[in-house]
Protein backbone atom coordinates (compact mmCIF):
# COMPACT_ATOMS: atom_id res chain seq x y z
CA UNK A 1 0.00 0.00 0.00
CA UNK A 2 1.55 3.36 -1.29
CA UNK A 3 1.53 6.29 1.46
CA UNK A 4 -1.37 8.36 0.08
CA UNK A 5 -3.50 4.97 0.20
CA UNK A 6 -2.27 4.52 3.70
CA UNK A 7 -3.28 8.32 4.63
CA UNK A 8 -6.85 7.71 3.17
CA UNK A 9 -7.26 4.77 4.82
CA UNK A 10 -6.62 6.04 8.25
CA UNK A 11 -9.46 8.83 7.57
CA UNK A 12 -12.86 8.33 9.43
CA UNK A 13 -16.07 8.87 7.88
CA UNK A 14 -16.60 13.13 8.24
CA UNK A 15 -18.48 15.56 6.21
CA UNK A 16 -16.08 15.40 3.55
CA UNK A 17 -17.69 12.30 2.87
CA UNK A 18 -20.99 12.71 3.14
CA UNK A 19 -20.46 15.64 0.47
CA UNK A 20 -19.13 13.17 -1.85
CA UNK A 21 -21.62 10.85 -1.08
CA UNK A 22 -24.19 13.48 -2.11
CA UNK A 23 -22.66 14.61 -5.35
CA UNK A 24 -22.34 11.46 -5.79
CA UNK A 25 -25.61 10.43 -5.18
CA UNK A 26 -27.68 13.30 -6.38
CA UNK A 27 -26.04 12.02 -10.26
CA UNK A 28 -27.53 8.91 -9.90
CA UNK A 29 -30.49 10.34 -8.92
CA UNK A 30 -30.54 12.55 -11.70
CA UNK A 31 -29.74 8.73 -14.25
CA UNK A 32 -33.24 7.07 -12.37
CA UNK A 33 -35.20 10.07 -12.62
CA UNK A 34 -34.52 10.26 -16.45
CA UNK A 35 -34.70 6.16 -16.72
CA UNK A 36 -37.78 6.13 -14.57
CA UNK A 37 -39.61 9.06 -16.63
CA UNK A 38 -39.57 7.22 -19.71
CA UNK A 39 -42.24 4.44 -18.32
CA UNK A 40 -44.88 7.12 -17.96
CA UNK A 41 -43.79 8.52 -21.20
CA UNK A 42 -44.34 5.61 -22.75
CA UNK A 43 -48.25 5.05 -22.37
CA UNK A 44 -48.68 8.88 -23.46
CA UNK A 45 -47.01 9.10 -26.22
CA UNK A 46 -48.05 5.64 -27.66
CA UNK A 47 -51.24 6.96 -27.92
CA UNK A 48 -50.13 10.09 -29.25
CA UNK A 49 -48.42 8.85 -31.73
CA UNK A 50 -50.07 5.66 -32.54
CA UNK A 51 -47.32 3.02 -31.72
CA UNK A 52 -47.64 -0.65 -31.95
CA UNK A 53 -46.38 -2.66 -28.94
CA UNK A 54 -42.88 -3.22 -30.70
CA UNK A 55 -42.42 0.36 -31.45
CA UNK A 56 -43.12 1.25 -28.00
CA UNK A 57 -40.61 -0.99 -26.58
CA UNK A 58 -37.91 0.59 -29.18
CA UNK A 59 -39.03 3.82 -27.78
CA UNK A 60 -37.99 2.35 -24.25
CA UNK A 61 -34.70 0.75 -25.51
CA UNK A 62 -33.42 3.63 -27.16
CA UNK A 63 -31.68 5.30 -23.87
CA UNK A 64 -30.06 2.09 -23.32
CA UNK A 65 -28.23 2.01 -26.73
CA UNK A 66 -26.48 5.53 -25.85
CA UNK A 67 -26.09 4.22 -21.90
CA UNK A 68 -24.29 1.71 -23.60
CA UNK A 69 -21.94 3.82 -25.88
CA UNK A 70 -21.26 5.97 -22.97
CA UNK A 71 -20.52 3.60 -20.01
CA UNK A 72 -17.69 1.83 -22.25
CA UNK A 73 -16.15 4.99 -22.97
CA UNK A 74 -16.27 6.73 -19.31
CA UNK A 75 -14.18 3.53 -18.16
CA UNK A 76 -12.06 3.64 -21.05
CA UNK A 77 -11.68 7.65 -21.17
CA UNK A 78 -11.71 7.82 -16.66
CA UNK A 79 -8.62 5.42 -16.47
CA UNK A 80 -6.61 7.41 -18.89
CA UNK A 81 -7.70 11.16 -18.64
CA UNK A 82 -8.87 11.12 -15.21
CA UNK A 83 -12.44 10.60 -13.37
CA UNK A 84 -13.67 13.92 -12.63
CA UNK A 85 -13.33 15.66 -16.58
CA UNK A 86 -15.32 12.52 -17.60
CA UNK A 87 -18.09 12.59 -14.92
CA UNK A 88 -18.60 16.68 -15.39
CA UNK A 89 -18.95 16.71 -19.43
CA UNK A 90 -21.11 13.68 -19.33
CA UNK A 91 -23.90 15.34 -16.91
CA UNK A 92 -23.40 18.76 -19.19
CA UNK A 93 -24.13 16.45 -22.33
CA UNK A 94 -27.09 14.70 -20.68
CA UNK A 95 -28.53 18.02 -19.71
CA UNK A 96 -28.52 19.99 -23.07
CA UNK A 97 -30.12 16.78 -25.11
CA UNK A 98 -33.00 16.02 -22.27
CA UNK A 99 -33.89 19.60 -22.53
CA UNK A 100 -33.95 19.19 -26.60
CA UNK A 101 -35.89 16.38 -26.06
CA UNK A 102 -38.86 18.08 -25.02
CA UNK A 103 -39.45 19.70 -27.93
CA UNK A 104 -39.75 17.09 -30.60
CA UNK A 105 -42.91 15.97 -32.55
CA UNK A 106 -42.11 12.48 -33.96
CA UNK A 107 -41.40 9.05 -32.46
CA UNK A 108 -38.45 8.56 -34.49
CA UNK A 109 -36.75 11.92 -33.43
CA UNK A 110 -37.73 11.05 -29.80
CA UNK A 111 -35.77 7.70 -29.89
CA UNK A 112 -32.58 9.49 -31.33
CA UNK A 113 -32.58 12.13 -28.83
CA UNK A 114 -32.89 9.84 -26.08
CA UNK A 115 -30.00 7.69 -27.63
CA UNK A 116 -28.00 10.41 -27.81
CA UNK A 117 -28.82 11.76 -24.20
CA UNK A 118 -28.07 8.18 -22.92
CA UNK A 119 -24.22 8.63 -23.88
CA UNK A 120 -23.96 11.28 -21.20
CA UNK A 121 -26.08 9.90 -18.53
CA UNK A 122 -24.14 6.32 -19.31
CA UNK A 123 -20.93 7.71 -19.23
CA UNK A 124 -22.00 9.24 -15.68
CA UNK A 125 -23.61 6.62 -14.54
CA UNK A 126 -20.09 4.46 -14.98
CA UNK A 127 -17.49 7.06 -13.22
CA UNK A 128 -19.27 7.62 -10.05
CA UNK A 129 -18.78 4.54 -8.14
CA UNK A 130 -14.98 4.07 -9.26
CA UNK A 131 -13.89 7.57 -8.79
CA UNK A 132 -15.50 8.31 -5.28
CA UNK A 133 -15.09 4.62 -4.02
CA UNK A 134 -11.46 5.76 -4.18
CA UNK A 135 -11.71 8.26 -1.35
CA UNK A 136 -13.01 6.34 1.41
CA UNK A 137 -11.43 3.80 3.39
CA UNK A 138 -12.17 0.34 3.66
CA UNK A 139 -14.03 0.62 7.02
CA UNK A 140 -17.30 1.89 5.35
CA UNK A 141 -16.61 1.65 1.63
CA UNK A 142 -19.06 -0.82 1.45
CA UNK A 143 -21.74 1.01 2.88
CA UNK A 144 -20.75 3.87 1.35
CA UNK A 145 -21.45 2.87 -1.98
CA UNK A 146 -24.51 0.96 -1.17
CA UNK A 147 -25.74 4.38 0.38
CA UNK A 148 -24.52 5.95 -3.32
CA UNK A 149 -26.55 2.93 -5.54
CA UNK A 150 -29.32 4.10 -2.75
CA UNK A 151 -30.06 7.60 -4.58
CA UNK A 152 -31.10 5.68 -7.64
CA UNK A 153 -34.27 4.92 -5.15
CA UNK A 154 -35.26 8.74 -4.80
CA UNK A 155 -34.72 8.94 -8.85
CA UNK A 156 -37.54 6.53 -9.69
CA UNK A 157 -39.67 7.66 -6.79
CA UNK A 158 -39.17 11.45 -7.85
CA UNK A 159 -40.28 10.41 -11.60
CA UNK A 160 -43.09 8.33 -9.83
CA UNK A 161 -44.26 11.81 -8.48
CA UNK A 162 -43.55 13.67 -11.97
CA UNK A 163 -45.41 11.13 -13.77
CA UNK A 164 -48.54 11.25 -11.34
CA UNK A 165 -48.70 15.14 -10.91
CA UNK A 166 -47.47 16.88 -14.01
CA UNK A 167 -48.09 13.91 -17.00
CA UNK A 168 -52.03 13.61 -17.07
CA UNK A 169 -52.54 17.10 -16.29
CA UNK A 170 -52.03 18.55 -19.57
CA UNK A 171 -51.47 16.58 -23.40
CA UNK A 172 -47.97 17.90 -23.12
CA UNK A 173 -47.40 17.32 -19.75
CA UNK A 174 -44.66 14.88 -20.86
CA UNK A 175 -42.91 17.88 -22.49
CA UNK A 176 -43.13 19.69 -19.12
CA UNK A 177 -41.49 16.52 -17.25
CA UNK A 178 -38.66 16.55 -19.74
CA UNK A 179 -37.42 19.94 -18.58
CA UNK A 180 -38.23 19.39 -15.08
CA UNK A 181 -35.66 16.25 -15.15
CA UNK A 182 -33.09 18.66 -16.92
CA UNK A 183 -33.01 21.80 -15.26
CA UNK A 184 -31.77 20.84 -11.90
CA UNK A 185 -28.98 19.28 -13.16
CA UNK A 186 -27.63 22.68 -13.93
CA UNK A 187 -26.75 23.11 -9.96
CA UNK A 188 -25.22 19.69 -9.46
CA UNK A 189 -22.72 20.78 -11.87
CA UNK A 190 -21.90 24.01 -10.96
CA UNK A 191 -21.74 22.18 -6.82
CA UNK A 192 -19.30 19.59 -8.24
CA UNK A 193 -16.75 22.49 -9.39
CA UNK A 194 -14.78 22.09 -6.14
CA UNK A 195 -14.47 18.01 -6.36
CA UNK A 196 -10.93 16.92 -6.86
CA UNK A 197 -9.57 14.47 -8.79
CA UNK A 198 -9.10 10.83 -7.24
CA UNK A 199 -5.32 10.83 -5.62
CA UNK A 200 -4.70 7.30 -6.25
CA UNK A 201 -5.53 7.95 -10.10
CA UNK A 202 -3.03 11.26 -9.65
CA UNK A 203 -0.38 9.07 -8.02
CA UNK A 204 -0.79 5.87 -10.28
CA UNK A 205 0.00 8.51 -13.22
CA UNK A 206 2.91 9.86 -11.88
CA UNK A 207 1.30 13.22 -10.48
CA UNK A 208 2.71 13.03 -6.68
CA UNK A 209 2.89 16.82 -6.29
CA UNK A 210 -0.92 16.89 -7.13
CA UNK A 211 -1.90 13.82 -5.04
CA UNK A 212 0.20 15.17 -1.80
CA UNK A 213 -1.76 18.62 -2.66
CA UNK A 214 -5.20 16.76 -2.73
CA UNK A 215 -4.59 14.28 0.36
CA UNK A 216 -3.49 17.33 2.08
CA UNK A 217 -6.32 19.24 1.48
CA UNK A 218 -8.78 16.62 2.44
CA UNK A 219 -6.58 15.72 5.88
CA UNK A 220 -7.24 19.44 7.08
CA UNK A 221 -11.14 19.49 6.07
CA UNK A 222 -11.73 16.01 8.26
CA UNK A 223 -9.75 17.50 10.86
CA UNK A 224 -11.88 21.05 11.06
CA UNK A 225 -14.72 18.27 11.83
CA UNK A 226 -13.69 15.39 13.62
CA UNK A 227 -10.53 16.69 15.51
CA UNK A 228 -6.87 15.49 14.72
CA UNK A 229 -5.86 12.26 12.60
CA UNK A 230 -4.26 9.18 14.26
CA UNK A 231 -0.81 8.98 12.78
CA UNK A 232 -0.16 6.53 9.16
CA UNK A 233 0.00 3.09 10.13
CA UNK A 234 3.30 1.61 8.82
CA UNK A 235 2.73 -0.71 5.34
CA UNK A 236 5.96 -2.92 4.50
CA UNK A 237 5.61 -2.00 0.69
CA UNK A 238 5.62 1.63 0.08
CA UNK A 239 6.85 1.17 -3.98
CA UNK A 240 4.54 3.37 -6.33
CA UNK A 241 5.13 2.23 -9.84
CA UNK A 242 3.57 5.03 -12.06
CA UNK A 243 1.29 4.08 -15.17
CA UNK A 244 2.70 4.04 -18.26
CA UNK A 245 0.83 4.69 -21.09
CA UNK A 246 -1.24 2.16 -22.59
CA UNK A 247 -2.97 2.26 -25.54
CA UNK A 248 -6.74 3.56 -25.85
CA UNK A 249 -8.35 -0.27 -26.10
CA UNK A 250 -5.19 -1.52 -24.23
CA UNK A 251 -6.97 -1.87 -20.76
CA UNK A 252 -9.89 -3.76 -22.52
CA UNK A 253 -7.18 -7.05 -23.43
CA UNK A 254 -5.98 -6.20 -20.33
CA UNK A 255 -9.51 -7.35 -18.56
CA UNK A 256 -9.12 -10.47 -20.08
CA UNK A 257 -6.27 -11.51 -19.51
CA UNK A 258 -5.76 -14.49 -16.19
CA UNK A 259 -6.39 -13.95 -13.63
CA UNK A 260 -8.37 -10.85 -14.11
CA UNK A 261 -10.59 -12.82 -16.87
CA UNK A 262 -12.69 -14.45 -14.05
CA UNK A 263 -13.59 -11.43 -12.40
CA UNK A 264 -14.63 -9.58 -15.84
CA UNK A 265 -16.81 -12.55 -16.78
CA UNK A 266 -18.41 -12.50 -13.43
CA UNK A 267 -19.37 -8.79 -13.39
CA UNK A 268 -20.51 -8.86 -16.78
CA UNK A 269 -22.62 -11.74 -16.13
CA UNK A 270 -23.72 -10.05 -12.64
CA UNK A 271 -24.57 -6.76 -14.90
CA UNK A 272 -26.22 -8.25 -17.49
CA UNK A 273 -28.73 -10.28 -15.54
CA UNK A 274 -29.36 -7.42 -13.13
CA UNK A 275 -30.03 -4.53 -15.85
CA UNK A 276 -31.27 -6.76 -17.78
CA UNK A 277 -34.52 -7.48 -15.18
CA UNK A 278 -34.51 -3.95 -13.65
CA UNK A 279 -35.45 -2.09 -16.68
CA UNK A 280 -37.63 -4.89 -18.16
CA UNK A 281 -39.75 -4.63 -14.72
CA UNK A 282 -39.13 -0.62 -14.43
CA UNK A 283 -40.13 0.54 -17.54
CA UNK A 284 -42.82 -1.53 -18.29
CA UNK A 285 -44.39 -1.94 -15.04
CA UNK A 286 -47.03 1.27 -15.37
CA UNK A 287 -47.65 0.12 -18.85
CA UNK A 288 -48.29 -2.85 -18.02
CA UNK A 289 -50.37 -2.49 -15.26
CA UNK A 290 -52.64 -0.43 -18.08
CA UNK A 291 -52.60 -3.35 -20.15
CA UNK A 292 -54.05 -4.83 -17.37
CA UNK A 293 -57.08 -2.94 -17.09
CA UNK A 294 -56.17 -0.30 -14.63
CA UNK A 295 -56.45 3.65 -15.50
CA UNK A 296 -53.76 5.90 -16.59
CA UNK A 297 -53.86 7.65 -13.48
CA UNK A 298 -54.53 4.46 -11.07
CA UNK A 299 -51.34 3.46 -12.56
CA UNK A 300 -49.14 5.87 -12.02
CA UNK A 301 -50.15 6.23 -8.59
CA UNK A 302 -49.53 2.44 -7.97
CA UNK A 303 -46.07 2.75 -9.56
CA UNK A 304 -45.68 5.26 -6.52
CA UNK A 305 -46.33 2.49 -4.11
CA UNK A 306 -43.80 0.40 -5.85
CA UNK A 307 -40.86 2.45 -6.18
CA UNK A 308 -40.99 3.32 -3.00
CA UNK A 309 -39.91 -0.42 -1.93
CA UNK A 310 -36.77 0.81 -3.88
CA UNK A 311 -35.63 2.82 -0.69
CA UNK A 312 -35.90 0.13 1.92
CA UNK A 313 -34.22 -2.31 -0.82
CA UNK A 314 -31.05 0.18 -1.16
CA UNK A 315 -30.82 0.84 2.01
CA UNK A 316 -31.21 -2.59 3.65
CA UNK A 317 -28.42 -4.17 1.11
CA UNK A 318 -25.96 -1.00 2.26
CA UNK A 319 -26.40 -2.36 5.62
CA UNK A 320 -25.84 -6.06 4.58
CA UNK A 321 -22.82 -5.08 1.80
CA UNK A 322 -21.06 -3.61 5.11
CA UNK A 323 -22.28 -6.50 7.91
CA UNK A 324 -22.33 -9.75 5.91
CA UNK A 325 -20.17 -8.70 2.57
CA UNK A 326 -20.82 -7.75 -0.77
CA UNK A 327 -21.30 -11.72 -2.60
CA UNK A 328 -23.24 -12.90 0.52
CA UNK A 329 -25.77 -9.58 0.16
CA UNK A 330 -26.21 -9.62 -4.02
CA UNK A 331 -27.12 -13.47 -4.04
CA UNK A 332 -29.60 -12.98 -0.76
CA UNK A 333 -31.15 -10.51 -2.87
CA UNK A 334 -31.35 -11.81 -6.13
CA UNK A 335 -32.91 -14.89 -4.73
CA UNK A 336 -35.44 -12.96 -3.34
CA UNK A 337 -35.91 -11.01 -6.42
CA UNK A 338 -36.50 -14.56 -8.26
CA UNK A 339 -38.95 -15.70 -5.76
CA UNK A 340 -41.01 -12.34 -6.74
CA UNK A 341 -40.87 -12.93 -10.20
CA UNK A 342 -42.01 -15.96 -9.73
CA UNK A 343 -44.78 -14.63 -7.75
CA UNK A 344 -45.62 -11.75 -10.64
CA UNK A 345 -45.83 -14.72 -13.17
CA UNK A 346 -48.91 -16.39 -11.75
CA UNK A 347 -50.07 -13.43 -9.68
CA UNK A 348 -54.21 -12.99 -10.39
CA UNK A 349 -55.74 -10.14 -9.13
CA UNK A 350 -54.77 -6.33 -8.91
CA UNK A 351 -53.59 -6.49 -5.34
CA UNK A 352 -51.39 -9.56 -5.26
CA UNK A 353 -49.59 -7.68 -8.70
CA UNK A 354 -49.46 -4.92 -6.64
CA UNK A 355 -47.69 -6.79 -3.54
CA UNK A 356 -45.85 -8.77 -5.42
CA UNK A 357 -44.55 -5.71 -7.66
CA UNK A 358 -43.75 -4.24 -4.38
CA UNK A 359 -42.02 -7.27 -3.25
CA UNK A 360 -39.77 -7.26 -6.89
CA UNK A 361 -38.87 -3.34 -7.07
CA UNK A 362 -37.32 -3.92 -3.04
CA UNK A 363 -35.12 -7.12 -3.92
CA UNK A 364 -33.84 -5.87 -7.46
CA UNK A 365 -32.65 -2.68 -6.03
CA UNK A 366 -31.31 -4.69 -2.86
CA UNK A 367 -29.23 -6.06 -5.88
CA UNK A 368 -28.49 -3.27 -7.42
CA UNK A 369 -27.14 -1.68 -4.40
CA UNK A 370 -25.09 -4.73 -3.65
CA UNK A 371 -23.24 -4.33 -7.42
CA UNK A 372 -22.39 -1.03 -7.44
CA UNK A 373 -20.93 -1.61 -4.09
CA UNK A 374 -18.93 -4.70 -5.33
CA UNK A 375 -18.24 -3.80 -9.22
CA UNK A 376 -15.74 -1.01 -8.19
CA UNK A 377 -13.56 -3.46 -5.68
CA UNK A 378 -13.08 -6.31 -7.60
CA UNK A 379 -10.62 -4.26 -10.22
CA UNK A 380 -7.47 -2.56 -9.58
CA UNK A 381 -7.31 1.05 -9.79
CA UNK A 382 -5.61 1.36 -13.31
CA UNK A 383 -8.25 -0.87 -14.39
CA UNK A 384 -10.99 0.35 -11.94
CA UNK A 385 -12.73 2.64 -14.26
CA UNK A 386 -12.56 0.42 -17.45
CA UNK A 387 -14.13 -2.62 -15.07
CA UNK A 388 -16.84 -0.60 -14.37
CA UNK A 389 -17.51 1.11 -17.46
CA UNK A 390 -17.53 -2.08 -19.29
CA UNK A 391 -19.64 -4.27 -17.04
CA UNK A 392 -22.14 -1.19 -17.11
CA UNK A 393 -21.81 -0.92 -20.73
CA UNK A 394 -22.55 -5.14 -21.33
CA UNK A 395 -25.00 -4.88 -19.11
CA UNK A 396 -27.30 -2.24 -21.03
CA UNK A 397 -27.37 -4.70 -23.62
CA UNK A 398 -29.84 -6.13 -21.28
CA UNK A 399 -31.26 -2.36 -20.77
CA UNK A 400 -31.84 -2.36 -24.74
CA UNK A 401 -33.29 -5.79 -25.29
CA UNK A 402 -35.60 -6.42 -22.40
CA UNK A 403 -37.67 -3.52 -22.86
CA UNK A 404 -38.37 -5.10 -26.53
CA UNK A 405 -38.65 -8.33 -25.50
CA UNK A 406 -41.49 -7.45 -23.15
CA UNK A 407 -43.27 -5.59 -25.44
CA UNK A 408 -42.94 -9.15 -27.73
CA UNK A 409 -44.17 -11.50 -24.77
CA UNK A 410 -46.11 -9.55 -22.95
CA UNK A 411 -49.06 -10.08 -25.95
CA UNK A 412 -48.35 -13.92 -25.96
CA UNK A 413 -47.53 -15.34 -22.83
CA UNK A 414 -48.64 -12.05 -20.22
CA UNK A 415 -47.19 -12.08 -16.68
CA UNK A 416 -45.86 -15.15 -16.64
CA UNK A 417 -44.28 -15.00 -19.74
CA UNK A 418 -42.37 -11.54 -18.62
CA UNK A 419 -41.44 -12.03 -15.48
CA UNK A 420 -40.46 -16.50 -15.78
CA UNK A 421 -38.13 -14.29 -18.21
CA UNK A 422 -36.92 -12.32 -15.79
CA UNK A 423 -36.42 -14.85 -13.02
CA UNK A 424 -34.04 -16.93 -15.24
CA UNK A 425 -31.62 -14.22 -15.98
CA UNK A 426 -31.43 -13.52 -12.49
CA UNK A 427 -30.44 -17.05 -11.63
CA UNK A 428 -27.97 -16.64 -13.96
CA UNK A 429 -26.07 -13.52 -12.54
CA UNK A 430 -26.62 -15.27 -9.28
CA UNK A 431 -25.24 -18.67 -10.10
CA UNK A 432 -21.91 -16.22 -11.73
CA UNK A 433 -21.44 -14.24 -8.22
CA UNK A 434 -21.25 -17.77 -6.53
CA UNK A 435 -18.78 -19.54 -8.72
CA UNK A 436 -16.66 -16.80 -10.15
CA UNK A 437 -17.03 -14.09 -7.79
CA UNK A 438 -13.96 -13.00 -4.96
CA UNK A 439 -14.25 -11.51 -1.18
CA UNK A 440 -14.03 -7.84 -0.80
CA UNK A 441 -15.12 -7.50 2.76
CA UNK A 442 -12.72 -5.63 5.26
CA UNK A 443 -10.16 -5.57 2.96
CA UNK A 444 -8.45 -2.24 0.99
CA UNK A 445 -8.51 -1.78 -2.68
CA UNK A 446 -4.64 -2.56 -2.31
CA UNK A 447 -5.11 -5.89 -0.54
CA UNK A 448 -7.42 -7.49 -3.23
CA UNK A 449 -5.42 -5.96 -6.04
CA UNK A 450 -2.40 -8.19 -4.45
CA UNK A 451 -3.80 -11.03 -2.91
CA UNK A 452 -6.52 -11.72 -5.84
CA UNK A 453 -3.98 -10.37 -9.08
CA UNK A 454 -0.57 -10.56 -8.03
CA UNK A 455 -0.43 -6.89 -7.67
CA UNK A 456 1.64 -5.14 -5.50
CA UNK A 457 2.50 -2.08 -3.98
CA UNK A 458 1.10 0.76 -6.37
CA UNK A 459 -0.75 -1.44 -9.15
CA UNK A 460 0.46 -1.35 -13.03
CA UNK A 461 -0.46 -2.59 -15.84
CA UNK A 462 3.01 -4.47 -16.65
CA UNK A 463 2.15 -6.31 -13.10
CA UNK A 464 -1.01 -7.71 -14.53
CA UNK A 465 0.71 -7.94 -17.80
CA UNK A 466 2.74 -10.55 -16.07
CA UNK A 467 0.60 -12.27 -13.92
CA UNK A 468 -0.01 -14.53 -16.78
Amino acid sequence: MSPIAARLERLPFSRFHFLLLLMGGLGFMFEAIDAGIIAFILPVVRTKWHLTSLETGLLGSSTYVGFLVGALFAGLLGDRFGRRVVMMWALTFFCVLTFANAFVNDWHTFAVLRAVAGVGMGAEGAIIAPFLVEFVSNRYRGAFTGALAGFFSFGFVASALIGYFLIPRSPEGWRYALVVVSAPVVVLLWWRRSLHESPRWLELHGRHAEAEAVVADIERRVERTNGKLPPVTYVADTRVISEPQVSFFGNLKLLWRPPLAKTTLMTWCLWLSVTFCSYAFFVWIPGLLVQHGMTVTKSFSISILIYLAQVPGYYSAAYFCEKAGRKSTIVSYMVLACLSGLWLAYAGSDFTIILASIAMSFSMNGVNAGEYAYTPEVFPTHLRATGMGTASAFGRLGAICSPMLVGYVYPIWGFAGVFGMTTVMLAIGALAVIILGVSTKGRTLEEIAAEEYGVHGQDSQSSLTTAR
